[in-house]
């Protein structure tokens, strides 16, 4: 069964109170990895991250590999992954991943976090993600971490 429907169109942006997404490719690759690596103690304590496996250190290059993938599965319409921007600058402020619950029991399973100098807006990122989930994409059953 495929993770979207095939007459389902992703979203290509999303610009709304303060935030821009757009999907995430190797294009953001030094901006993606300032964001999170200079952020990898805020993140780790992000509802969503309780492993520690990700963030992790990693090469520039490794980062345009990761960012690589999560542009194939976009296009395979496998996973969703959107970097955050701010909308005045284009900075990478964030990141947010849409992928199949592998446990089975959601429809999605729904990730973001933003960079820690940007922690104050944790919050109003996930009630957007939350709200553009229920209105736009086709997903009855979603996990997503945290507080909405």
């Amino acid at each position: 069964m495929p993770f979207v429907p095939d007459d389902f169109q992703p979203p290509l942006s999303l610009v709304v109170d303060g935030f821009l997404l757009e999907p995430l490719g190797p294009e953001h690759n030094d901006d993606d990895y300032d964001a999170w690596s200079s952020s990898i103690e805020h993140i780790r304590a992000t509802p969503g991250y309780p492993d520690g496996r990700w963030p992790r250190p990693m090469t520039l290059d490794e980062n345009r590999a990761d960012l690589e993938r999560h542009a194939r599965d976009f296009a395979a319409r496998s996973g969703f992954t959107y970097t955050v921007l701010d909308p005045s600058d284009r900075s990478v402020i964030g990141c947010v991943y849409i992928y199949p619950d592998t446990q089975g029991g959601d429809d999605a399973t729904v990730q973001s976090w933003v960079r820690a100098t940007h922690a104050g807006r944790d919050a109003a990122l996930r009630r957007l993600v939350s709200r553009w989930l229920a209105e736009v994409w086709p997903f009855e059953r979603i996990s997503y971490a945290g507080p909405a």
